[in-house]
């Protein structure tokens, strides 16, 4: 019998932007906000039911509701996949103009993890949602793999795209490998350019591409009072025509479990950005200055 609204977990996927365009044909100069359908699909299968969060400010904004509604509400977040992050983000120029990522999604991403965060709620990050994770703790990123990374080999093919698969290696005793027993080497979608280069402060690494060792996945340390934060470079939404990839199922009721046990014994944290609503505040000013 299917679970009513009122049982199932609400769970939050962040914003892709299409920022406004007078060139545009459609919708022009207007900006759009937007989720992929499989990483939708991907967190119904479970049984989630799946609200975009957008961005509340900008020039259109009208009302009072905040980040802090949603993060109040909702009972976890993912963070989506997309365009590159700013070196900025991380304190440092491009490298290349075709590198300058998005800052204006960046400072919403920044906000929205300040504001679950703050919450205790469950956060699970996609490719640049784990990038981003790792810039809001304090990480840094390889502003492009192949050209930063000692023999590096490709992370990303555009003609291949969510078919282009490498192998990684699950840290043994990690939670990650303790959800795939008997599972070392393992084979994942690659669609990124960027990666982390410095791991945040709290986190650990619990796979590395093999065999030039690029951080695959990432996890807050369960240390006391510290709520669940996790990642993946990879895309376990989609799905490989040949089901030759990683099984997502565990990824994916690792994270539910985790904003189950949030919603019965909710544990507040602190903004990771050390200065309360910094990220909400610097999105605001941004999209003021537009």
């Amino acid at each position: 019998m299917s679970h009513p609204a009122t049982e199932r977990l609400k769970i939050g996927l962040s914003a892709c932007f299409f920022h406004a365009d007078p060139q545009r044909p459609l919708f022009t100069n207007k900006t759009l906000q937007y989720v992929e359908q499989s990483i939708a699909h991907w967190l119904m299968s479970a049984g989630a039911l799946v609200v975009m969060v957008p961005c509340p400010t900008g020039e259109t904004a009208r009302g009072d509701v905040t980040l802090k509604h949603y993060a109040e509400w909702l009972d976890g977040m993912v963070m989506h996949g997309g365009s590159d992050v700013w070196p900025g983000s991380y304190g440092e120029e491009p490298l290349r103009d075709a590198w300058m990522g998005d800052r204006i999604r960046d400072l919403y991403d920044l906000a929205v993890v300040e504001a679950f965060e703050q919450r205790g709620k469950p956060i699970f990050g996609v490719c640049r949602g784990l990038q981003l994770i790792n810039v809001a703790f304090g990480g840094t990123l390889y502003q492009d793999i192949e050209m930063q990374h000692p023999g590096a080999m490709r992370h990303r093919d555009p003609g291949t795209y969510d078919q282009h698969f490498h192998e990684v290696d699950l840290v043994p005793g990690t939670h990650l490998a303790n959800m795939y027993p008997g599972q070392q080497r393992v084979t994942v979608n690659s669609i990124h350019h960027q990666g982390i280069k410095d791991l945040a402060p709290g986190f650990v690494i619990e796979a590395w591409s093999w065999p030039d060792c690029v951080p695959e996945a990432i996890r807050r340390h369960p240390r006391q009072g510290r709520g669940y934060i996790a990642a993946t470079q990879w895309h376990p939404e989609f799905r490989a025509k040949s089901g030759a990839v990683l099984d997502d199922t565990p990824i994916l009721h690792d994270f539910l479990a985790a904003c189950q046990l949030a919603r019965a014994l909710p544990r507040p944290g602190r903004s990771p950005l050390h200065i309360r609503d910094r990220a909400s505040r610097l999105l605001r000013q941004a999209l003021l200055r537009r």
